[in-house]
């Protein structure tokens, strides 16, 4: 079957099955000349970079709510900015964030470049999310691959080359399939695909637009592509996290350096994570040792966190970050490994 055929079947079915996103023009409101806006556009695809558009929509909703322009998000503190992503992970995505909403501020007068190109010379902004703003937001014939599109191309065409490999070959039957007409909808119409019909696991061919030309449903293979090379084992690191609490209630946090792991993310003070972490106790106290310890999984190593805990007087000075009073503390401020460090140190009998 010819290319256009299958990009106006796969429109034909996104017209009817379009998932509602508070970030997308529908394709009813786009034929009636709605445009999509780019600050959206640009806001959504950062946020759902390894991350599911479940876990994402009330962030972005959050967001759009306190900074409805990329104007009104330049010009927000660092610090606000890192809060309201707290929980939602790869913490470099929202240090980039602002520096691509300055710079489109102050370099562009708050307007994005409306081209793939120029796209790309915002900080922050890699090929895919470039195409997928030159695409969406601008009607630009760009190439959008993620996820979902290359499992999609993968079955479509039984390319049986193991990811990372087959990403090239993936990539240029995706360009092939991308039309002059509607192509924000159509990147749109087979990431849907892919994450409503086209699964990873027991994907539903019986339904699929692209069930006849689907080379792996005939062949039968569907459900074990795309193929993967092995993973590496994750090596475990260990830390140690101290978690104080004045008599006043204030907490002992610092803030990590905008550079590495959490950047720019408030924390407990602590201990490089490594093979045998060296203790590094913030200020005299008596310290002591939770029974249970933090577990976390970040994308290349476990974390295994012993937490030392201990009550402070009210003129205790650290030689290491800052007390914040209780009332100025948000639990929902610190990421995720951070906050079940909090957790496990509020339901010790040390802190109540």
């Amino acid at each position: 079957m010819r290319e256009t055929e299958l990009s106006r079947e796969i429109l034909e079915w996104y017209d009817r099955h379009a998932r509602d996103m508070p970030w997308r023009v529908s394709p009813a409101d786009r034929k009636r000349g709605v445009v999509p806006d780019p600050y959206l556009i640009w806001l959504s695809e950062v946020m759902l970079q390894q991350t599911t558009v479940a876990a994402v929509r009330a962030y972005f909703e959050r967001f759009i709510a306190r900074w409805p322009t990329v104007t009104a998000l330049a010009t927000a503190a660092d610090e606000d900015v890192m809060g309201e992503w707290a929980g939602l992970g790869y913490y470099a995505r929202a240090r980039n964030l602002l520096k691509c909403a300055r710079v489109v501020a102050d370099e562009h007068g708050g307007v994005f470049p409306a081209t793939y190109d120029g796209l790309l010379t915002l900080p922050g902004i890699g090929p895919y999310t470039a195409g997928a703003i030159a695409a969406i937001a601008f009607d630009e014939p760009a190439t959008v691959v993620d996820g979902n599109v290359e499992r999609v191309m993968a079955r479509l065409f039984a390319i049986r080359t193991p990811l990372p490999a087959a990403k090239p070959e993936l990539t240029d039957h995706a360009r092939r399939l991308t039309p002059t007409d509607r192509p924000g909808d159509y990147a749109q119409a087979v990431m849907d695909l892919g994450a409503t019909i086209c699964t990873p696991k027991s994907p539903a061919c019986g339904i699929c637009p692209w069930r006849e030309p689907c080379i792996a449903r005939t062949e039968g293979i569907a459900a074990e592509l795309p193929a993967k090379s092995p993973k590496k084992a994750k090596p475990t690191r260990f830390g140690i996290a101290y978690v104080a609490r004045r008599a006043d209630g204030a907490w002992l946090l610092e803030r990590r350096p905008d550079t590495g792991l959490l950047g720019g993310m408030l924390g407990w003070p602590g201990s490089d994570w490594g093979d045998a972490p060296e203790g590094a106790p913030p200020m005299e106290a008596d310290w002591q040792t939770l029974g249970a310890e933090v577990r976390h999984t970040f994308t290349h190593f476990h974390l295994r966190l012993t937490i030392m805990v201990a009550d402070v007087p009210i003129h205790a000075a650290p030689a290491r970050g800052l007390f914040k009073h209780a009332s100025d503390f948000r639990r929902t401020d610190l990421p995720t490994v951070m906050r079940k460090a909090f957790d496990l140190a509020q339901s010790d009998a040390v802190l109540n």
